[in-house]
């Protein structure tokens, strides 16, 4: 099971940049894209197999069975040319989770990022330069998990024209006729990747780094998977022409009979308009909802169960109906376990486009917002008895959440993304009762980690979908299974519940006392057990406090 976990994570996406043989119809033909797509798959097959017997005692037939990849069971995702050919229809992938935002490959000239963002006028005015990077011809990307949470790894390719074999072999290429086939990781990962370069390959000496690969004499290729997943994308990049200064995404799904059906994301009305402006061009509820009074969340001698759900989504072709579809099922369960629809606050995309059943809905732009009401609500005594935050937004490998392309430049800038420090950092401290963080995300192993070595965090509890992950908890898969989180109801035990997967009981083990309780924090199994009035009454919803109690200094703790 470890090796199946081991090969399935790096087997998540791969993006190839290829040359653009267009077609009278202005798409790649559909030949020499079946043969682009073959001959990826087959190098990510290849090094699959090598992991494989390398790290493994299983026979060669074996591991060839696991590495197997059908084209059926990959979506394809190609950058729309503009023109046939020529320097003004090459293009940039734009990468949210990499320092500087690209991807990089050894360079052979052409253009860079400033010329392709600012028609090759200098340099971009508010916006970062990124020296060193270059377009290339076009974009290819194959998804195996089509419709999987955003924020599994990715392995990049540049396809270039007019490439002699000397060259593409120079450059560690994948040589097909004139084109060439490069391995392209994150930008600017190289250092990460010599500084952990490992002993035998310091000794050898002949040891070179290319394109953010260790390759050595005998050309055998190392991927920087290797090395620890440092330089793997995770996201569909953002694809943009050279001179475009609207930053148009040029990437798209194409649907094929031998490929996996497109994921269907969810349909935006104007995926680029301000909130701001929203006014100007709606009408509706959504657009003249009033910005997040967190002053009001608490009255004066009353505590309430409260929540926060927070879906990101990034940009449009990462947010899928299923996103909302999983909003939907956990609000409703919320309002099932009587939280007040006026104590979920929901935080979606670009401006909170949910159906009208959801109420308290905001845009997932205004990251400040975000945090501010969270830590108010946690730093005000008596505000939360329990504190629920539902996360299932696209997380970079280090546990970051991916909130949304404000700015559409296709970077995780500062305001774009949340963290793991400063969700922590929010939380520390908090004075609710408990505090259940429900993750539906990638990379929930970095969090959870994190959480079990704080003394600033006793009273918050991770609760992880109950998916497969990889061997460091990489990755997590989103789940509405058997224990699924749509089925808590007033009366559920939490401990009993959630602990029905296998392993599940050992890893809740620490916050058992936490979770023997209902979500509203009725005590399980109670002698004679709650009426459903005294449930409402006493548990559920908000609760007056007694004078006494309200005024009542908090106990100093060490």
């Amino acid at each position: 099971m470890r090796l199946l976990v081991l090969l399935a994570a790096p087997l998540s996406i791969l993006v190839l940049h290829m040359a653009a043989a267009a077609s009278p119809t202005g798409s790649v033909a559909p030949g020499r894209l079946e043969r682009w797509v073959r001959s990826g798959l087959q190098s990510l097959q290849w090094d699959q197999l090598d992991r494989c017997l390398r790290m493994s005692s299983l026979s060669e037939a074996e591991c060839r069975r696991l590495a197997h990849l059908p084209m059926s069971a990959v979506a394809v995702y190609v950058s729309e040319p503009r023109t046939a050919a020529g320097n003004s229809d090459k293009v940039l992938a734009i990468l949210p989770d990499s320092s500087g935002g690209m991807v990089s490959s050894k360079p052979r000239g052409g253009y860079t990022v400033s010329q392709v963002l600012n028609r090759g006028e200098g340099p971009l005015r508010h916006q970062q330069s990124f020296p060193g990077s270059t377009a290339h011809d076009a974009v290819l990307v194959l998804d195996p998990s089509p419709g999987e949470n955003f924020g599994h790894p990715v392995v990049l390719f540049y396809v270039d024209v007019n490439v002699t074999k000397k060259r593409c072999t120079h450059l560690d290429g994948i040589y097909l006729g004139d084109e060439c086939l490069t391995l392209a990781l994150k930008g600017r990962c190289q250092n990460q990747l010599k500084r952990r370069q490992t002993g035998p390959e310091r000794l050898m000496g002949n040891g070179r780094l290319r394109s953010g690969t260790i390759t050595t004499s005998s050309g055998s290729r190392l991927v920087e998977r290797a090395a620890g997943g440092l330089c793997e994308v995770h996201f569909l990049p953002l694809v943009v022409g050279v001179g475009d200064s609207n930053r148009t995404q040029r990437l798209r799904c194409v649907e094929h009979a031998e490929f996996a059906r497109c994921p269907q994301p969810l349909p935006m009305g104007s995926p680029s308009l301000p909130v701001s402006s929203c006014e100007l061009n709606k009408n509706t509820r959504r657009c003249h909802q009033q910005p997040l009074a967190t002053h009001l969340s608490c009255r004066l001698y009353q505590t309430c169960d409260h929540a926060v759900l927070i879906s990101g989504g990034w940009q449009q072709q990462m947010t899928f109906q299923r996103h909302v579809q999983n909003l939907q099922k956990f609000y409703r369960m919320l309002q099932n376990n009587g939280f007040h629809k006026d104590h979920i606050k929901t935080f979606f995309a670009s401006s909170g486009q949910l159906p009208e059943d959801i109420e308290g809905v905001y845009s997932a732009t205004e990251k400040a917002v975000i945090r501010n009401h969270v830590s108010y609500v946690c730093r005000k005594q008596h505000c939360a008895d329990t504190l629920v935050l539902y996360l299932n937004s696209p997380t970079r490998n280090d546990g970051t959440m991916l909130l949304w392309d404000a700015n559409l430049n296709g970077i995780a800038d500062l305001k774009e993304r949340y963290s793991v420090n400063e969700l922590l950092a929010d939380l520390a401290g908090c004075k609710a009762t408990r505090v259940l963080l429900f993750v539906d995300q990638s990379y929930s192993g970095v969090l959870s980690k994190r959480l079990r070595g704080s003394q600033k965090h006793l009273n918050v509890v991770l609760i992880q979908s109950q998916t497969r992950q990889t061997y460091n908890h990489q990755r997590l898969s989103p789940g509405w299974e058997d224990s699924s989180w749509s089925y808590i109801s007033s009366a559920t035990c939490l401990l009993d519940h959630l602990g029905k997967g296998t392993g599940m009981s050992r890893l809740l083990e620490p916050w058992a006392g936490l979770l023997n309780v209902t979500l509203a924090g009725a005590p399980c199994n109670a002698t004679p057990p709650l009426t459903d009035g005294e449930m409402r009454r006493e548990y559920q919803g908000c609760q007056n406090l007694p004078t006494a109690l309200w005024h009542q200094k908090p106990r100093r703790t060490n």
